[in-house]
């Protein structure tokens, strides 16, 4: 596939995920309005005491959430990752990029990747797909991380997406150990995620003996990238992708039937809220993501919009804590919680032989 290729179906994801008025993409439920903090009427905890900072790839960050890996390998995509990575040094947050697959083939331009240079006093992560590992021959991708000046590589996990895809790649055999390859040889900490439908706890725990430093759930509720192929498809070869709106794993189950592996487990999939951060923090999450949101506000409104989606976030997120007697993000991990029966049922069997 040439770059162009590549360049034109970014593009054109951009464009279906930042246009919610022609275009629907998200399905599934996260279940995360099934899990309750527990109101604590006597917090005894000022508002200003509330400290939010935590630390992210072994940098000091101010809040507990990213912006997570979206688009790249188009001009609008370029752009709009440089603007998330200002956005992302302002609020003192971690910043994913789209995918760098396209420097294989365009090598020329690397300079819309460099945003370690706009970012530098926050983790900034490359990104690429799991497909992409198969080969044996990582050297090129290890050159790339150096030259990017990353803190760490996410592998993106997609074969929903890619058999959804008319140009996708179909061959899965050998991604894991290529993940482990990639794991023994890179000079930074490696991040697995999913792209909306959830990494199951048998999978995790794969990877994590592979050595990935975080597993990042990204499970449903949130972009279902079967359902964005979709959109691309021609008049009447859409059925096979309508069978999979609802595809997937709730993220807040993920996170709870994950706990044995806290510390290494990152939020992501279908979270669009304060309080969904809050709540990934209380299942288990070291940090939450969010991605979405983020490009819909780059797009609409530009660099401060995106910033005020910050603030935004952590406004709700102070807010939790503080009606949680919760001063740090370290007594948030410990707040109480209810759960329904249902989401108590969906993690008992997530984890049933796991």
């Amino acid at each position: 596939m040439a770059g162009d290729s590549i360049g034109e179906r970014k593009a054109a994801h951009l464009e279906i995920c930042a246009t919610p008025d022609h275009y629907e993409v998200e399905g599934g439920s996260t279940m995360f309005d099934q899990v309750r903090f527990v109101h604590r009427s006597l917090p005894e905890i000022d508002t200003s005491e509330v400290d939010t900072a935590t630390t992210f790839l072994g940098m000091p960050v101010a809040l507990p959430f990213f912006i997570s890996s979206m688009t790249g390998g188009s001009d609008a995509g370029y752009q709009a990752n440089r603007t998330l990575a200002r956005v992302a040094q302002r609020a003192r947050i971690a910043v994913g990029m789209g995918s760098i697959r396209i420097l294989y083939r365009k090598p020329e331009v690397i300079d819309h990747f460099l945003l370690k240079s706009i970012a530098p006093d926050v983790p900034v992560f490359a990104n690429i797909g799991g497909v992409q590992l198969v080969d044996p021959d990582q050297t090129r991708l290890l050159e790339l991380i150096r030259r990017l000046e990353v803190d760490a590589i996410a592998v993106h996990l997609n074969p929903g997406q890619e058999c959804a895809q008319p140009e996708g790649d179909h061959a899965f055999r050998g991604v894991l150990e290529g993940i482990r390859r990639l794991c023994d040889r890179s000079p930074v900490p490696v991040i697995v995620k999913e792209t909306g439908f959830g990494i199951a706890p048998v999978d995790a725990r794969l990877l994590i003996d592979a050595g990935a430093a975080y597993v990042d759930v990204a499970g449903s509720g949130g972009t279902n990238w079967v359902t964005v192929e979709r959109h691309r498809l021609e008049p009447g070869r859409s059925a096979v992708a309508d069978e999979f709106r609802d595809w997937g794993l709730p993220t807040a189950a993920l996170l709870d039937a994950l706990r044995p592996h806290a510390g290494r487990v990152l939020a992501s999939g279908g979270i669009r809220t304060g309080l969904d951060v809050a709540k990934s923090i209380a299942l288990g999450a070291e940090s939450a993501g969010l991605a979405l949101p983020f490009i819909r506000a780059v797009v609409h409104g530009g660099e401060e919009a995106a910033y005020g989606l910050t603030q935004d976030l952590a406004g709700v997120l102070r807010t939790a804590m503080v009606l949680t007697g919760s001063r740090t993000v370290a007594d948030l991990r410990a707040a109480a919680l209810l759960r329904t029966a249902a989401f108590r049922d969906t993690v008992e069997q997530l984890t049933e032989g796991s």
